[in-house]
């Protein structure tokens, strides 16, 4: 008699557009049951329908705290665990420095940084109920070296970064793995907005299927593409060229 394989369940948070939802088609496809979460539902009406059964959506924004308690219960409604977390809910603004409106470091870090505390206040009880845990959650290449107006959005995915960390290894006896990825610039509705060039863009389908690869792996970190990895390097090593080269100009 063949043993049953048993189907994985998936929690994609920032899932309505762009990445989050390219990587929820991607699970679909993969036979798992997806729950997604976001402010809208955006596209994700069209996915129910195609997926009745596989697919649901809980209503979250992730940058209130009155949202916790509701959507931990609805996700414990729903399943009795978790195997795989895809922490994706995230926003940018840039700075003026000439003109600043400082009330965008809050609104940037209540999403990006505090929302990934709230979602895993969400869901880390039903992630330690799976045998085969995994958390990810979606940085930014731009922690690699400083850029113009970044100031806000920078600083919140580098307390992104260290959050994961420090979380691979209280979550290590639970048998968590802890995953954290960098991508560089992927076209979505927010990359869209931006006013400069974005070298080695690519789809949010290119982006999906190199992060469902490292997931496989259980990578510890994983940034891309690597051709703007190698650029970000030598800013490293070159802090003086890079500021030369990338310094604001009035």
């Amino acid at each position: 008699m063949a043993a049953t394989t048993k189907v994985k369940t998936v929690w994609i948070t920032g899932a309505s557009s762009g990445l989050g939802l390219a990587l929820a088609k991607h699970y679909l496809l993969h036979g798992c049951k997806v729950i997604v979460s976001a402010r809208r539902e955006g596209e994700l009406k069209h996915l129910q329908h195609l997926y009745p059964e596989e697919l649901s959506f809980i209503r979250f924004d992730v940058s209130k705290n009155e949202d916790v308690e509701r959507v931990k219960a609805e996700l414990e409604q729903r399943t009795k665990q978790l195997d795989l977390v895809i922490l994706n809910a995230g926003t940018c603004e840039y700075l003026d420095i000439d003109e600043p409106d400082w009330d965008l470091f809050e609104r940037v870090n209540q999403v990006n940084y505090m929302g990934m505390v709230r979602s895993l206040q969400v869901c880390l009880a039903l992630l330690k109920k799976s045998d085969d845990a995994h958390l990810v959650g979606i940085c930014s290449q731009a922690v690699q070296a400083p850029f113009i107006r970044s100031e806000a959005y920078g600083a919140s995915k580098a307390a992104v970064r260290y959050l994961l960390d420090s979380l691979r290894l209280d979550l290590a006896p639970d048998g968590i793995a802890v995953s954290c990825i960098l991508p560089g610039f992927i076209d979505t509705p927010l990359t869209q907005r931006n006013d400069f060039d974005m070298p080695f863009i690519m789809s949010p389908e290119q982006a999906a299927h190199r992060i469902e690869t490292a997931i496989e792996k259980r990578v510890y970190e994983y940034a891309f593409p690597k051709r703007l990895s190698a650029v970000l390097a030598l800013a490293r090593l070159f802090p003086r060229t890079w500021l030369k080269h990338n310094a604001r100009k009035r």
